[in-house]
């Protein structure tokens, strides 16, 4: 029996893929440039296929993957009922406020938010009671102080790079963010004896 994962897309995949050869699976036929979608390891006991990183929730959640790995901003925007079992140290970043040095949080009047994360940015505001409106943007969320289309964004922070070369800082720190694994609900149940060797391994190279 083969155990599927879904992977995000991206950084997060390249890392992931490390990782898994890094605990004994080999992937002969992957490269950056396939266009095979679903890659199996040289045992045959795990195959990886690449989804957009909103996804992979969702596959794990209906079955179709039994194990998936995607950063923690994903889980927190779009939850799903999966078990979060690891969190795997890799794509590490923060999840901030940012805008200009001398943006002020002021309580009661309310603050116009720029972010590619809506229900993260929602649910902060709501935390310490800070009335705002939030504009969804997909892309180059840095531009929206900067073009005065909102006080501040909502946006992943890495190196901060992006930021210093735009004039902008980080205001607030809302959480710390980092790849994770999770598990369909069913398959930790069904499939224990295929999925916890996979597991005792990822958790063997946490230590």
């Amino acid at each position: 029996m083969k155990i599927k994962i879904a992977l995000a897309k991206g950084r997060v995949a390249k890392k992931a893929i490390a990782l898994l050869t890094d605990i004994g699976y080999l992937f002969p036929d992957y490269s950056e440039d396939s266009r095979k979608l679903i890659f199996t390891d040289t045992t045959e006991a795990i195959e990886f296929f690449l989804v957009k990183s909103p996804d992979v929730g969702t596959y794990v959640e209906k079955g179709a993957a039994d194990i998936g790995i995607v950063g923690r901003d994903v889980l927190m925007e779009h939850p799903a009922k999966v078990y979060e079992l690891l969190n795997l140290n890799i794509g590490q970043c923060r999840m901030c406020v940012a805008g200009y040095a001398d943006t002020r949080i002021q309580f009661n009047k309310k603050l116009t938010v720029g972010t590619k994360y809506p229900n993260i940015a929602k649910q902060y505001f709501n935390s310490i009671d800070q009335p705002v409106d939030l504009i969804m943007i997909n892309g180059s969320v840095e531009l929206a102080p900067i073009l005065g289309l909102s006080d501040c964004i909502v946006d992943i922070v890495e190196s901060g790079s992006t930021l210093r070369e735009n004039g902008l800082v980080v205001l607030n720190t809302i959480c710390d963010i980092s790849s994770r694994l999770i598990v369909n609900q069913v398959s930790l149940k069904t499939k224990s004896a295929y999925i916890d060797p996979i597991i005792h391994r990822f958790e063997a190279m946490a230590l």
